[in-house]
């Protein structure tokens, strides 16, 4: 995310009202962010339904599926290759393959798509001049973010078809940070765009010490994330499934188990879950107490709105996560679990660039 000098600089006003060209860049990149928001959630259906090996090659310029029962037989015999099927699914029939196929199959095409609704209205405003001076470094910057993004899901496939059917825990956490960043460059662009007031320097604003804080709540959300990540990968949300005790303890067997000690947040399914749930528990305290001091500090409207999204989210998320881990993570919820992830993370996104215009 950027969260250093706008695209207004150092201006002292701006004129009332957004230029067109501002208006059109800003409805562009909010369809795009609404499709990176689709393809968010989408991985976590795909993940969640055990469907995101089915596809075993990587196709870059491949669009078209299977499309008769020829081609589904040759795709179906080598999804039979790997260990995913042969240790996992070897009573899996071909309507059974055909239906996790689809899974994959959707979330790659959505990737394509994002790139093309990008990259040619891109291309388009770029030839047209229509882009102010200074944002289309940062537009390059998201097109090659999302081009590395597609690079890094088939990495992350790729470690789930060599000896063990799972991908790897390392690199699906790595996937989803960096389809977060993305969201957060492309949301805080569009904040940029659209905000009636040009961006103040930390050291001649009135509100240092609340962005300062602001920031550092929102590197906590990341980390949160992070770790339902790693909680996600060793599908450690399927063990231990009461709140707020661990198997009848506070703090439960296992926990730290490996050696060495610093593998354990990363490997240990016990240590994932245990601290995902405490970091996620903190960092909700921290946020409320965090809504109710902007509420009693702040009268703007445009700041007002930022603390009650954010006091708003963190509660549909805590109460999102303790049902999902109740209920042993249906699809369902889990897609809005992490739907609510990324919200709470759009939430204090705009809640800092309201801070930073202050």
């Amino acid at each position: 995310m950027i969260v250093g000098r706008g695209l207004t600089g150092a201006e002292p006003d701006r004129v009332p009202g957004l230029p067109a060209d501002d208006r059109v860049l800003a409805r562009w990149l909010m369809l795009c962010l609404l499709l990176v928001f689709a393809m968010i959630l989408l991985g976590g259906a795909t993940r969640l339904t055990g469907s995101g090996l089915s596809m075993v090659n990587w196709h870059p310029t491949g669009v078209l599926p299977p499309l008769d029962a020829a081609a589904w037989e040759r795709e179906f015999g080598l999804y039979q290759q790997f260990p995913e099927y042969r240790k996992i699914n070897r009573d899996m029939t071909l309507e059974g393959f055909k239906r996790i196929y689809w899974f994959e199959y959707t979330h790659r095409m959505l990737g394509r798509l994002i790139g093309l609704v990008f990259a040619l209205p891109f291309l388009y405003f770029w030839l047209r001049r229509r882009i102010r001076p200074g944002l289309t470094p940062r537009l390059l910057v998201i097109l090659a973010l999302g081009g590395l993004q597609g690079l890094l899901g088939w990495y992350m496939v790729q470690s789930g078809l060599i000896d063990n059917p799972r991908v790897s825990q390392y690199r699906l956490t790595a996937h989803l940070l960096s389809a977060i960043l993305i969201f957060g460059f492309i949301l805080w662009t569009i904040l940029d765009l659209t905000s009636g007031a040009p961006y103040r320097r930390l050291g001649e604003s009135a509100v240092s010490g609340w962005r300062r804080a602001s920031l550092a709540l929102l590197a906590l959300v990341v980390v949160v994330v992070a770790s339902g990540g790693f909680v996600a990968g060793l599908k450690a949300g399927l063990i231990f499934n009461t709140f707020p005790l661990m198997g009848g303890r506070l703090v439960p067997e296992g926990l730290g188990a490996l050696s060495p000690w610093y593998l354990n947040p990363f490997e240990n399914m016990v240590t994932a879950q245990f601290d995902h749930r405490w970091l996620a528990m903190l960092t909700g305290v921290a946020l409320l107490v965090w809504y109710l001091c902007g509420r009693a500090r702040f009268d703007d409207a445009r700041l007002a709105r930022g603390f009650k999204l954010v006091g708003m989210m963190v509660i549909i998320q805590v109460a999102l996560g303790i049902a999902t881990l109740l209920l042993q993570v249906p699809v369902v919820l889990g897609v809005l679990h992490q739907a609510g992830a990324l919200l709470l993370f759009g939430a204090m996104l705009y809640n800092l660039h309201a801070l930073s215009r202050v």
